[in-house]
């Protein structure tokens, strides 16, 4: 009888890296300095980008038919 073993997706060394990014995320915010403010141009990025990527959600969807153009 074939026995089938459950493998992790994750290895030991990924496992690893996620350890030391959450250890690296909750420890470095109270050490470092806080920084100073973007200027406010910057600020405005993320906002256009959601606007535009609404805009694309919304348009309608066209796809050319080239079947229908197809006369024998």
């Amino acid at each position: 009888m074939n026995l089938v073993t459950h493998q992790s997706c994750y290895g030991l060394g990924l496992m690893l890296v996620m350890v030391m990014l959450t250890l690296c995320l909750l420890v470095l915010p109270p050490v470092l300095p806080p920084l100073p403010p973007p200027p406010l141009m910057l600020l405005f990025i993320p906002v256009a980008m959601m606007g535009a990527l609404v805009c694309l959600a919304f348009l309608p969807y066209k796809v050319p038919n080239f079947e229908a153009d197809i006369s024998i």
